[in-house]
């Protein structure tokens, strides 16, 4: 196997990990219950989907994040569509946070996705209990609301590393196309050059 091949490989897994992230963690909850620690739990989802909706990543899409609320309804036992719907809540918030904003800040970023995430769990609950009647534990809810907050700032910090090694790579593509496509030309004009010599030759 060449090394491009391998550096093709490890790009392409670069540049799909945030969705990779998603689908594993709507998968499992993210909770440390086992550990005998009451209430410590944060939705991981939630902060990446806010993230990576303010910053507009590609491959985050709103059809792979509603696809990934259908999903986690599924493991959590909701009704179809409740997590997919606040998914998308997250979505519109972030969305507008982004196109106000004119020079970004984590600690704004962050107090707004506090904001955020209090309006879509409230939504979510809201429809759960009125009309689904499903059971719900507030301080439960309120523990993963704090902690969920509070790793925003951590788990932001690790994405903008991990953005700026995206941008690198995707500026390393863009040099190796711009190359191929300068060596494409040389050899179209060195075939051109011979045709012409031909044509004189063939002339005299």
């Amino acid at each position: 196997m060449s090394s491009k091949f391998k550096n093709t490989i490890g790009n392409t897994f670069l540049l799909y990990l945030p969705l990779l992230l998603l689908f594993i963690s709507v998968f499992n909850e993210f909770d440390f219950n086992y550990l005998n620690y009451q209430y410590f739990s944060f939705n991981f989802p939630f902060i990446l989907i806010f993230y990576w909706s303010l910053k507009r990543i590609e491959t985050l899409g709103y059809g792979f994040i509603f696809v990934a609320g259908m999903f986690n309804d599924s493991v959590m036992g909701f009704p179809i569509g409740i997590s997919s719907l606040t998914y998308l809540i997250i979505c519109g918030f972030a969305a507008y946070l982004r196109n106000i904003t004119l020079r970004p800040s984590l600690a704004k970023d962050w107090l707004y996705f506090l904001f955020t995430i209090l309006v879509a769990n409230s939504i979510n609950y809201f429809l759960l209990v009125l009309f689904f009647s499903v059971e719900i534990n507030y301080y439960e809810i309120l523990g993963n609301i704090i902690f969920t907050f509070l790793f925003y700032y951590i788990f932001a910090i690790i994405f903008d590393v991990y953005r700026k090694i995206l941008l690198r790579i995707k500026t390393w593509s863009v040099v190796e196309k711009i190359q191929v496509l300068k060596n494409q030309i040389l050899l179209i004009g060195e075939c051109l050059y011979l045709q012409l010599q031909k044509l004189l030759y063939s002339l005299e």
